[in-house]
């Protein structure tokens, strides 16, 4: 029997779901995290594979867009499969699943796209880290089921100051630009908004058919306005489409277990697992890539990590 809470949680009486269970909780949000820290190499490659530069914003959108609707498509599948509700509960619902799309796909990764295509894959990694601490401060003031408390505002602040070490050194070391690492930052902002509206989304409609729907309407918005700005795949070889397929996957699989996770526990608890995307993605990124590990990143890293460390300790 499955209860609410005025969170909106879900609770189940008896045997507890998978997805509550502390130890598989880790276990499946430290799978999404890794998966979604690969992806940031797996885009520049990809944009090096199609032929995509910096100034192709179109295409940029259009290769973003062909990865989240394609993983949408995949995920509804599997839901309607499992026979799972494909609507939802009312028809004023839908306007609540559009704005998610636009949010958790649309604007979030159209942001991410073009933020990368100017920056270092691993300097954009670290900085993403901001979105966890803003998770983790937004859900203290808009859910009752997460409580501020000083052990979390100190891991914010150590993680902020992870944030800030990037931009010590001198331009040889990486400098903050707008068209970069301010793009990251909106896309990050995006991250954490659409982290909170995923309890709203599970309200609404069952919470993998919510995900398929945003990740197929989102993607959706990002082909066509993509094409219109004349957006194309310049050169398609083989290497391309095994990055487009892997990171296919990797949005399938990762918002899957993600949004799930967040909408039957306290927001905190889970996004926090995020702290290893920064380290993934920047590991990976100087393996892949051949970028300079600065000094700085390890830095930087190293107390986005702790901060999220601190957060995790003890209870939430």
């Amino acid at each position: 029997m499955i209860q609410g809470n005025k969170d909106g949680l879900e609770t189940k009486t008896g045997q507890g779901s998978i997805f509550q269970r502390p130890a598989w909780v880790v276990v499946l949000a430290l799978t999404a995290a890794m998966a979604w820290g690969w992806a940031f190499p797996l885009i520049k490659l990809g944009f090096g594979a199609f032929g995509i530069t910096a100034d192709m914003t179109g295409s940029k959108m259009l290769f973003a867009g062909i990865r989240f609707a394609m993983a949408g498509l995949i995920v509804l599948s599997v839901a309607r499969t499992g026979g799972r509700p494909m609507s939802a509960g009312k028809k004023g619902d839908w306007w609540f699943v559009l704005a998610f799309a636009l949010m958790n796909t649309t604007l979030h990764y159209f942001f991410f796209y073009v933020g990368m295509s100017h920056s270092e894959g691993s300097r954009a990694a670290i900085l993403n880290s901001l979105s966890t601490f803003l998770v983790v401060l937004l859900a203290c003031a808009c859910f009752k089921s997460d409580k501020l408390t000083t052990r979390k505002m100190v891991g914010c602040a150590v993680g902020f100051g992870g944030i800030m070490a990037l931009n010590i050194g001198g331009a040889d070391s990486g400098r903050f630009t707008w068209i970069g690492d301010g793009m990251i930052i909106l896309n990050a902002i995006c991250g954490a908004l659409s982290n909170l509206m995923t309890r709203g989304l599970s309200r609404r409609v069952d919470v993998f058919v919510g995900t398929g729907y945003s990740l197929t309407i989102g993607g959706l918005l990002l082909i066509v306005p993509g094409l219109m700005l004349g957006g194309s795949l310049p050169q398609v070889n083989v290497l391309g489409i095994v990055c487009l397929l892997l990171l296919i996957a990797i949005s399938a699989i990762g918002f899957a277990l993600y949004n799930k996770l967040l909408s039957v526990n306290p927001v905190g608890r889970v996004a926090i697992y995020n702290s290893l995307i920064p380290v993934v993605g920047a590991v990976t990124s100087c393996l892949c890539l051949g970028e300079t590990f600065h000094a700085k990143y390890a830095l930087a890293g190293g107390l986005a990590a702790l901060g999220i460390y601190i957060i995790n300790k003890g209870k939430n």
